[in-house]
């Protein structure tokens, strides 16, 4: 089951988060972004999106 990181939102499949390392995750996550060019994403901006890759918008 895909999950959803609760301190940078990534969505993933596993133990711990690939992009920031955590292990907090949530199951009960709501839409999502996928962000392919971060220099170039105002949405990854003003949602403070850290790297490439797909990403929740609401975590529960």
């Amino acid at each position: 089951m895909r999950k959803a990181c609760r301190k940078c939102k990534a969505i993933f499949e596993g133990q711990n988060c690939p992009v920031c390392k955590g292990n907090q995750f949530s199951e009960s996550w709501k839409g999502r972004i996928i962000v392919l060019d971060l220099e170039n994403s105002e949405i990854a901006k003003k949602i403070k999106i850290p790297s490439k890759g797909e990403f929740a918008i609401k975590v529960g």
